[in-house]
């Protein structure tokens, strides 16, 4: 098919890329002109394990391009909408980028024949994807030449790729039998599930998936902070719950919270949602409120053991919120480096991805080019990140600190492996 893909963030990018790498005709549509010139040069504007090298085969083989221009959607069957949704002031979700997509997918329209589809595959309040479609009839397109879906998407960064070409489920929201076969045949390749719904269903799906993984984090994180005060290790807890099948092991590593782009702000639109119905979301709320504070457990650890963190030297490993992304946002090591700056501590970072990134909201923080320069004379270490680099720090790199503090925020050491170290994880005895 030939598909025409709204926005390159991590979505659109990913979107257009695996379905091109399927045998698909894909342009990706984005305004920034810096970023489609990179893009057609087969370099990605953001790291993702397997990104570059599926951009670079099918920009060779034909089957993927990027304009700044939304004519190409004339020439294509399918046009999905993946662009941003941030969050505003009051946790509301920012539509803009949304309902400007669909007026320019209407001034197109208005000049083709053939029927087109229309997938709203960024995460949008319940009825946002209706209004799409009033938006492109009200652009003067005949409401029988367009079909208009909501097809979330469940993809998390590190693993965004597997996750799309493999991942547990197809989410179909439509209005119509006609809609639902097109989009099924677009996804006739994919060895999973297919479910069809209608386009709230959908839209809910997306939030309540996303609020269930972040509650689950919040809550085991909630359980380790007792067990850390009861002598209790909150990792063989976790392990032992997550053998029942009804609860599961994934998500259930204590820590320093969730971070990212998506977690914190769909719980606060789907609290804004809720309350805007009249609901009082409890249970969503305190997820947020714990995963709020969770990062200042660390600090509250590092001056229970190491006192006034003013003047001290602190090395922070890792700043991304997860492994195999270089996206910073919302990350617990922003939190944690900030409060640290206001305590007056000195503050240096490595991250193997993250860092370029993290110069441009931290620029009180000394830059390291590897773990050993970052642990050099420091009198405590946060570990923030879960890298496999971090994770297989030598003895001879946790010599190199004048004081050998370790806060562990991901649990990702064995302190029996290291020789004079004051080591303090998460939930751990």
């Amino acid at each position: 098919m030939k598909l025409s893909i709204i926005g390159t963030g991590y979505v659109g990018l990913i979107t257009g890329v695996c379905f091109a790498e399927l045998g698909n005709q894909v342009v990706c549509i984005d305004k920034n002109p810096e970023i489609i010139s990179k893009l057609n040069n087969g370099v990605p504007h953001f790291y993702e394990p397997g990104l570059a090298e599926l951009l670079k085969g099918n920009l060779e083989n034909g089957h993927f391009v990027a304009s700044s221009s939304y004519e190409p959607i004339l020439d294509t069957d399918i046009t999905f909408i993946c662009v941003g949704t941030p969050q505003s002031d009051d946790g509301s979700t920012n539509l803009d980028q949304v309902y400007l997509a669909a007026q320019e997918i209407g001034k197109i329209l208005k000049r083709k024949r053939e029927y087109h589809l229309i997938v709203v595959k960024s995460t949008v309040p319940i009825g946002t994807t209706e209004e799409v479609g009033k938006i492109i009839e009200k652009m003067g397109v005949c409401r029988e030449k367009f079909g208009i879906v909501m097809n979330p998407e469940f993809l998390a960064q590190g693993s965004a790729i597997e996750d799309f070409l493999n991942g547990d489920r197809i989410v179909i929201g439509t209005e119509t039998e006609k809609d639902a076969k097109m989009l099924e045949g677009l996804y006739s390749k994919f060895r999973t599930s297919v479910v069809r719904t209608d386009l709230r269903t959908a839209e809910m799906a997306k939030y309540a998936n996303n609020a269930f993984l972040a509650t689950k984090i919040s809550f085991i994180n909630e359980i380790a902070n007792s067990c850390s005060i009861m002598g209790v290790d909150a990792t063989q807890v976790a392990d032992i719950i997550g053998m029942d099948k009804r609860i599961g092991r994934q998500f259930l590593n204590a820590g320093a919270g969730w971070g990212g782009s998506c977690f914190g702000k769909d719980l606060n639109s789907l609290i804004h949602q809720a309350k805007k119905a009249g609901v009082e979301p409890k249970l969503a709320q305190a997820a947020v409120q714990v995963n709020n504070l969770q990062p200042l457990q660390l600090i509250a650890i590092a001056e229970q053991h190491g006192g006034d963190m003013r003047g001290r030297t602190v090395s922070i490993l890792g700043l991304t919120f997860k492994p195999n992304t270089d996206d910073i946002r919302d990350a617990p090591s922003i939190k944690v480096i900030r409060k640290l700056i206001e305590k007056g501590a000195k503050v240096k970072a490595y991250d193997p991805a993250g860092m370029e990134r993290a110069k441009k909201v931290l620029d009180e923080v000394k830059y390291c080019s590897s773990i050993a320069e970052a642990l050099e004379q420091s009198d405590v270490c946060f570990i923030l990140t879960e890298w496999d680099e971090i994770r297989q720090i030598q003895q001879k790199d946790i010599d190199r600190m004048k004081k050998k503090l370790v806060i562990d925020g991901r649990n990702v050491l064995d302190k029996k492996k290291f020789r004079d170290i004051e080591y303090f994880g998460i939930g751990r005895k």
